[in-house]
């Protein structure tokens, strides 16, 4: 019998294929029964949130004048319930995916640099922009706190602070806030 070994980043991409409806429903359910919203406007261009799924979409599009779209997720993800690039193109959303597994996934400087400039690009244009992961806890968090540290000069500390007073069940872990610390050291560079 021959058995194959699974590399470590294979076996969380796979465990969060596995919990990925069963969290997703934990999601959907704690905006039913708890004060947690689907989504949540940091400043006047960001919005984080979970997965958009098809009804929010429109919702984002119409009421928050969403035209940009930061997905970081893993492709799957978003496949499983949003809608399609076409799709989102046809009620003018622009979409940058930056693939990030979940639970032990943070997203690389590389990816934050770019969804900052393409966050930065929309908000001169007057968009607003929704970030969002599977449930806008952790990777999508990530991304806003640099978003904040970039556009306002703030702290880490200080960017997590202000998004958990828009949505305080945002999660950073070690491996977050460590992208997130290192993201600030790289805009200063005096302080290293």
């Amino acid at each position: 019998m021959h058995l194959q070994k699974i590399r470590p980043s294979k076996m969380s991409s796979l465990f969060a294929k596995v919990a990925f409806y069963p969290t997703l429903t934990y999601t959907y359910l704690m905006t039913k029964v708890s004060s947690r919203r689907w989504y949540d406007r940091v400043d006047e261009t960001v919005l984080i949130g979970a997965l958009p799924m098809k009804w929010v979409i429109k919702q984002l599009v119409t009421d928050e004048n969403v035209k940009a779209m930061v997905s970081v997720t893993e492709d799957f993800e978003t496949k499983q319930v949003g809608l399609t690039i076409q799709e989102l193109q046809s009620l003018g959303v622009d979409h940058l995916q930056l693939s990030t597994v979940d639970y032990v996934g943070t997203p690389s400087q590389d990816n934050i640099v770019t969804a900052i400039n393409f966050i930065s690009d929309h908000k001169r244009q007057g968009h607003s922009v929704y970030v969002h992961c599977k449930a806008g806890r952790t990777r999508s968090a990530t991304v806003v706190a640099c978003y904040l540290c970039h556009a306002n000069g703030w702290t880490p500390e200080e960017s997590v602070k202000f998004i958990k007073s828009k949505r305080p069940h945002v999660w950073l872990r070690d491996k977050q806030w460590n992208s997130v610390r290192q993201f600030y050291l790289s805009l200063k560079p005096s302080t290293v």
